[in-house]
């Protein structure tokens, strides 16, 4: 059984999410939800982002390139984390951040601008997953022929937020269980908010949160 816990590490920078698995721990840093301070600053970066965001729909490349610089790092890790594949993972953050932008003009700004990028990324990088399911004898092969530049650069997409225990654990997931995972515990989204991300009803997105969580806890304990 996997049991996840919030534990502050430094009030101001961020917490440590324990995965507990039969008295063994596997530390996973997150954004901490909580201080004040935090708040104050999330305020003023929710302002800030709201300025490019207008600035954007009026044609500022600069506020555009303010909004890329902000959300790529998340957009890349939340579709490496799904489809396991640098180089699919940053067309596929690409494909949805150019997709985000054609659509800027119809985005209300008093709404945050990641969930929705996080939305469209992860959804490609399911459908991407899927694809790639369908194609596995041929998929079989190019992995393993791309599998050393695949290896040389995955550390520096996922190492900053899980093990690589945890990433190889992730991988061994479906596509749907793998995608509420990083939603929930990569991007913090609750459950409801995957829900309405996902298009699914919330007890779907529970199941399978806690399907993941199970096959998780059972394939890091048989590799130890």
């Amino acid at each position: 059984m996997v049991v996840l816990r919030p534990r502050p590490v430094a009030a101001s920078l961020g917490e440590e999410i324990q995965l507990t698995v039969d008295g063994s721990t596997e530390s996973i840093a997150a954004p901490l939800r909580a201080t004040r301070a935090a708040s104050q600053s999330k305020a003023i970066e929710r302002r800030r982002e709201r300025g490019w965001i207008k600035a954007a729909q009026s044609g500022s490349e600069q506020a555009l390139e303010q909004l890329y610089r902000r959300h790529w790092p998340w957009a890349h890790r939340a579709a490496y984390l799904v489809v396991h594949d640098a180089s699919a993972a940053e067309d596929i953050a690409q494909e949805a951040f150019l997709a985000a932008i054609r659509s800027l003009d119809r985005f209300d700004r008093r709404r945050p601008f990641g969930p929705w990028l996080n939305r469209i990324v992860v959804n490609r990088a399911i459908d991407w997953a899927r694809a790639r399911s369908l194609r596995k004898e041929a998929a079989v092969e190019l992995d393993t022929d791309a599998a050393a530049v695949s290896d040389t650069s995955a550390p520096e997409v996922s190492s900053s937020v899980y093990s690589d225990d945890m990433v190889a654990a992730l991988k061994e997931l479906s596509p749907e269980h793998r995608a509420v995972v990083v939603l929930r515990y990569l991007l913090d989204y609750t459950p409801g908010e995957i829900a309405k991300a996902l298009g699914l009803p919330r007890g779907t997105v529970n199941s399978r949160l806690r399907r993941g969580l199970d096959r998780l806890s059972s394939d890091m304990e048989a590799a130890r």
